[in-house]
């Protein structure tokens, strides 16, 4: 072991001062002058950006109506009307939830009601529940064994997997 001892004032001490307040604050000075230039360096290429798709912008077609609202300043409030008065098909889904309700209350309609499918050749339709009831008094319809399958308009011959009669 040495027997070194370090006087008072001498330089075997600590340091006095690591980093003055002068450089800190001149450090975040510098840091909030660059964070600057980086912004509006970033907003002057973004509005010579969109200096040069406005001046360069495709010739519309004539057939086509003109719109006259920006569509990217979408209000969610509009009106369906209006919405698509001003977007063409296809458009994106507004409303998810409520979108397939008119279909399906249509189906639902349609699937408890009575109604012709084709008139004049007497084709209706019945409700789901009497299609049901009527399936179990009288069960489906049945083929007989020794008749054959349907044929084929086309060909004229029966179709795949039916019984050939002669």
């Amino acid at each position: 072991m040495t027997d070194q001892h370090v006087q008072p004032g001498g330089n075997g001490g600590f340091e006095r001062e690591d980093l003055g307040a002068r450089a800190i604050f001149g450090f975040l000075l510098a840091l909030v002058v660059l964070g600057l230039l980086v912004y509006f360096a970033a907003n002057g290429v973004y509005w010579s950006l969109e200096k040069y798709n406005e001046a360069h912008e495709p010739r519309r077609n004539p057939l086509k109506q003109n719109v006259e609202t920006d569509t990217r300043d979408f209000d969610t409030a509009k009106v369906r009307g209006e919405i698509k008065s001003v977007f063409s098909e296809p458009r994106l889904e507004t409303d998810e939830r409520n979108e397939l309700t008119e279909p399906r209350m249509r189906e639902e309609e349609r699937l408890n009601s009575y109604g012709y499918v084709d008139q004049p050749a007497g084709v209706v339709h019945i409700p789901i529940e009497r299609a049901m009831q009527l399936i179990v008094e009288r069960g489906l319809p049945v083929r007989p064994q020794g008749e054959a399958s349907p044929k084929n308009p086309s060909t004229g011959k029966a179709a795949a997997g039916g019984a050939k009669v002669q």
